[in-house]
């Protein structure tokens, strides 16, 4: 526990000291400021967790093939459909390739069974059905002809034979030639069309199938995120279900804690609460509770809650980084009197973390800024609990104190509500 007697008598014997110096060196600095509140509300406890990433992908490759491309690395960024390493594709590209062609084989069968008959056609089959009418007649008339020569006896019955089956097979012709001519009207019959429909169909469906297959060769991120492990490299075979990195989501960050059976009834999922990561003395972190695991350990009888950070991430470094060691503040149950300052009042980075207090300079009229060491507790939106040397109703700085020094003079320029 912070000795804030201590600290508090440390750093105002170093702005009295230096009091004078300091409003007699540097011009009034312009601030903002507000007044610190008091509030009834639950305690806070302080428990340790462990950061980790919202989502962990451990990626592995659909397929077997040999890797031709891995051009990531550790710690590397990448993007969402992002290539994480490509096999060999030349074998399943020729069979994309001749797969392909037979669709487009089978495309062009449907198309001219869908089209039917082109006119030529059907007036050659109709020219065909007419010279075949044409020749049947010829023939009729030729038996007619005959039959009345074997009736004088001018013609033997052989003869006469030979007339009459010339004369059929020309009626056989027409027929046929007129069957002909109606078959290439009609067009093909409907089902030959549903059959060809249906091949392509098949082929279509094999084509995909081959190019997903080959889209399988090119391994992609799942989502925007880190690579945290490398398991291959160019050149070495790998084997469906392989893995191949592992990508962290960085975006959010998961602090799990265990917390007490006595503590666990007093945190609710959606409640905001306070962060401080040891790592990062500079920055204070609002969480909000996402999970409160149901079933405890039985040895410690704690109960896993799961708390959720927005990462802040410059130019694809993430500030909170997986494993490093955090601490929340939840509510314990036990309703007091708590002082409450807005966030931007805090003063980080230091040895310990400390807010500006309003407080009248030497000179009559003059006011100054009093740096006050606090500990921080819950948070309540953008308000957050403090403990200190504070009363109720003093003003504390809320903009403007990153660069003021102990006993610096001040100026308002707004006071926030």
């Amino acid at each position: 526990m912070i000795n804030f007697k201590n600290i508090a008598l440390g750093i105002a014997a170093i702005y009295l000291m230096g009091s004078g110096t300091a409003q007699a060196q540097r011009p009034a600095a312009n601030v903002v400021v507000a007044k610190i509140v008091e509030r009834t509300v639950a305690a806070g406890q302080t428990f340790v967790g462990t950061t980790t990433p919202v989502k962990k992908s451990m990626v592995g490759s659909a397929v077997d093939g040999r890797v031709a491309a891995y051009p990531i690395n550790e710690g590397d960024f990448v993007r969402k459909d992002q290539p994480l390493a490509q096999l060999l594709t030349s074998t399943i590209s020729l069979e994309v390739k001749a797969a392909i062609s037979e669709l487009k084989l089978r495309k062009e069968e449907l198309n001219e069974l869908e089209n039917g008959s082109r006119p030529a056609e059907i007036r050659q089959a109709k020219a065909a059905m007419l010279a075949a009418k044409t020749a049947m007649d010829y023939h009729q008339k030729k038996k007619i002809r005959a039959e009345e020569l074997y009736q004088s006896n001018a013609l033997n019955a052989d003869e006469l034979q030979l007339i009459i089956s010339e004369q059929i097979q020309a009626e056989q012709k027409y027929l046929q030639a007129m069957e002909s001519h109606q078959l290439v009207v009609d067009g093909p019959r409907k089902e030959r069309i549903e059959q060809a429909r249906a091949q392509l169909a098949i082929q279509q469906t094999a084509v995909e199938k081959l190019e997903d297959q080959l889209t399988k060769h090119t391994i992609k991120a799942p989502f925007d995120g880190f690579i945290s492990a490398e398991h291959t490299e160019v050149g070495q075979w790998v084997q469906r279900g392989e893995l191949v990195a592992e990508v962290l989501a960085m975006n959010e960050i998961d602090i799990l804690t265990q917390v007490p059976e006595n503590v666990v009834p007093f945190v609710k999922q959606g409640m905001q609460v306070n962060v401080r990561i040891a790592a990062l003395p500079e920055h204070l972190f609002t969480g909000q509770v996402v999970t409160i695991v149901p079933q405890a350990d039985l040895r410690s009888r704690t109960f896993p809650v799961k708390i959720r950070v927005i990462n802040k991430i410059e130019d694809h470094v993430p500030l909170i980084k997986s494993g490093m060691i955090a601490r929340v503040t939840l509510p314990t149950g036990t309703k007091k009197k708590s002082l409450f300052i807005p966030k931007d009042a805090l003063v980080l980075g230091g040895r310990t973390t400390m807010v500006y207090v309003v407080t009248p300079g030497e000179k009559k009229g003059t006011i100054i800024a009093a740096p006050v060491a606090v500990e921080t507790g819950i948070a309540q939106g953008e308000l957050i609990q403090v403990i200190g040397n504070l009363q109720p109703g003093q003003q504390v700085i809320t903009r403007g104190n990153e660069r003021l020094r102990p006993g610096q003079s001040i100026a308002i320029i707004e006071a926030i509500q």
